[in-house]
This record gives C-alpha cells, sequence and structure tokens, in this order.
C-alpha cells in the first residue's frame, strides 16, 4: 500500500520482520507499537514535510492497508481494549463499520512530540479511512509519553481482536 502526496511519501508492504523507517523518532516508535500490538510484521516507510502531515496521511494509509487486508474476510468486528502503561490507564473500543472518533484525553504534562492534536488526526484519518468507529478515553495519567503510547498499544490490541476473522457475519443486518 502506498500514499504518495505533495506532502507525504508513505509505503506500507507485509514482510518477514517489523521495519519501520521515518525520520521522526517519536512517530516511528508509536507505529512501530501499533503494528507490534496488531501482530503484523511490515515494513513501513514515511518520508514528510511536516509532523502534522505525518501523522495524518499514515493513517490514512494504514487504515487502506487494513481495509484491502480484511476486504474479503468476515471479521469480529468489535473490540474494546484498556491498557495501563505505568501512570497512564487508557480505553480505546473499535467497530469496523461506519466513520467515527471520539477522543478524550487531557495531558497534564505536556512532552514535545506528544502533543495530542496529532494523535487525534491520526484517529480521525484511520476512523474516516477504514472505515471504523473508535473511541479513545484516557481514565488517568498525567504523563504524554504514557497516554500516548498506552493509546497505540490499546488501539493495537484492538484492531487486533476487531479485524480478526469470525465464523459469521457480525451483524443483525447481515452485512456490515
Amino acid at each position: 500500500m502506498t500514499r504518495k502526496t505533495l506532502e507525504t511519501d508513505i509505503e506500507i508492504m507485509e514482510s518477514n520482520e517489523l521495519i519501520i523507517q521515518c525520520e521522526d523518532k517519536i512517530f516511528s516508535h508509536m507505529v512501530k507499537t501499533l503494528f507490534y500490538y496488531m501482530g503484523l510484521k511490515v515494513k513501513f516507510r514515511a518520508d514528510f514535510d511536516l509532523i502534522h502531515h505525518l501523522w495524518e496521511d499514515s493513517a490514512i494509509t494504514i487504515a487502506q492497508f487494513l481495509k484491502e487486508k480484511i476486504s474479503d474476510k468476515k471479521i469480529n468486528r468489535f473490540s474494546t481494549k484498556i491498557v495501563p502503561m505505568d501512570d497512564a490507564l487508557i480505553l480505546v473500543a473499535v467497530d469496523i463499520s461506519r466513520a467515527y472518533s471520539s477522543v478524550e484525553m487531557d495531558i497534564k504534562e505536556e512532552e514535545k512530540g506528544f502533543e495530542i492534536g496529532n494523535f487525534r488526526e491520526f484517529i480521525n484519518a484511520l476512523s474516516s479511512n477504514l472505515p471504523a468507529t473508535i473511541h479513545v478515553k484516557q481514565l488517568s495519567g498525567i504523563n504524554a509519553h504514557h497516554i500516548i503510547e498506552g493509546g497505540f498499544k490499546s488501539l493495537g490490541m484492538a484492531l487486533k481482536e476487531a479485524t480478526g476473522e469470525s465464523e459469521k457475519i457480525v451483524s443483525t443486518k447481515g452485512m456490515i
């Protein structure tokens, strides 16, 4: 899966190992965390002009990658995960069906690179392009690094379960 714009050039492909190639060390760590907890080995490469574009366009590309991966499968559809990371406790709930996102976080101790705005843009873009309903709720915590990374861990675990194969179509309508 490739997304090339005037602002970004992002590529994701399946691999034998998890490889992240991106100049932004914080974002690289978050994307590696996401794919690790999703249980996916991929090669992720990203070139970008602005950090905001990196976060948003990466989420679009990840959504397209996941959408293609599950397109011909019956999936679990739903998942909710609550993950602690030191002071942070983060809840993520996912329904892979239609686009809606909610991010309720209140970071008390800011840290460069762990801005809530970029995280929110990532979740919004992922939600819109998969599509999926994604709720991220900070239950506790003050440290920006722990809150944002806890969000990626929870999201990875929830997406792993929600995109997992099901024996049936998980919908009373008979289709998602």
